[in-house]
């Protein structure tokens, strides 16, 4: 019998991971990150991390794994969040996913990967090459003429995952989104209750986001970039240098904009971020929604996670 997991997803700014830590105290459980940027130390603040005090009050797992100028795949993640998974339940405990990253959640979740394990490097080149000369919107469009649904759950500025769908498409000769259809049939990889939090009020979301936005600023996000450009992070790592909560910041580095428009231009596009998540999240089969309202308190939302894992 696969091993029983929660994994609490949504789009960013929506409550997962207070929400995660209440079920791991209350549950005896264990956190695993779900996050693609949270893996890279020194990017605190612009990945919205744990607290000292939140990572205290639970053992965390896949934060801060890797050197911010070094490759990260989502294989890397299935096979680090695997494992840990493995261990926590080995001593009793309960795993529990938490993050945003559906394309990570997806790939642990499924027994089988079926996309090719080879890289055609030639191709690679290719689209590398292209992004270069026509930008991150052009493989995006194209992305988009070939696979809508894989496109609209992706940034056009998250390049990596954008030529990674085109691969599989060039190479595979279907599209991700009709491989991860395929991946789904051959079964699950765990008993899994996956809860995403959906709000009733999509302005009572966008509010929390703006608030967020305005706590990273003040916390110190913009000497957090200012501290990564110093060392060279964004020009080694393309991932980090498109990670929302960074790129908008470079700009007022760079004196074009002032910090508030810089601010602005973060909230947007976290926003925006949070659409394509709803969408993601909401269209897979496996996902249970967790309706967040403006009545809805803390306490409500654990009892109601709770309850439905209980039942599962």
């Amino acid at each position: 019998m696969n091993e029983k997991i929660i994994a609490v997803a949504g789009p960013t700014a929506s409550g997962k991971s207070a929400l995660a830590l209440a079920l791991a105290e209350e549950l005896g459980g264990e956190i695993v990150s779900c996050d693609s940027m949270q893996i890279y130390r020194r990017m605190n603040i612009g990945t919205a991390k744990p607290t000292a005090d939140e990572l205290a009050r639970v053992p965390h797992h896949l934060i801060d794994v890797c050197e911010p100028d070094e490759d990260f795949s989502c294989a890397d993640y299935v096979s680090l969040a695997t494992r840990a998974i493995e261990e926590i339940s080995s001593r009793g405990k309960l795993p529990i996913v938490c993050g945003g990253t559906g394309l990570y959640l997806d790939a642990l979740l499924r027994k089988n990967d079926l996309a090719p394990d080879t890289v055609d490097e030639d191709l690679r080149a290719e689209l590398w090459a292209r992004y270069e000369r026509e930008g991150a919107d052009a493989l995006w469009r194209e992305l988009y003429e070939i696979d809508r649904e894989s496109a609209e759950a992706t940034h056009p500025n998250n390049v990596k995952r954008v030529l990674r769908a085109i691969e599989i498409y060039r190479t595979a000769g279907i599209t991700k989104t009709e491989l991860d259809r395929r991946s789904l049939e051959g079964g699950m990889r765990y008993d899994a209750c996956v809860l995403y939090l959906s709000y009733e009020n999509r302005e009572q979301l966008y509010e929390r986001i703006n608030a967020r936005v305005d706590i990273m600023i003040d916390d110190g996000l913009v000497e957090e970039t200012a501290a990564l450009r110093a060392e060279g992070v964004f020009e080694k790592n393309r991932t980090a240098a498109q990670a929302i909560g960074y790129k908008e910041i470079l700009p007022y580095l760079d004196g074009h904009v002032s910090l508030a428009e810089a601010a602005e231009d973060l909230k947007t596009a976290t926003r925006r971020y949070a659409k394509r998540q709803i969408t993601w999240f909401s269209a897979k089969p496996y996902a249970r929604p967790l309706t967040v309202s403006g009545e809805t308190t803390q306490k409500n939302l654990l009892k109601n996670a709770s309850e439905l894992f209980q039942n599962f």
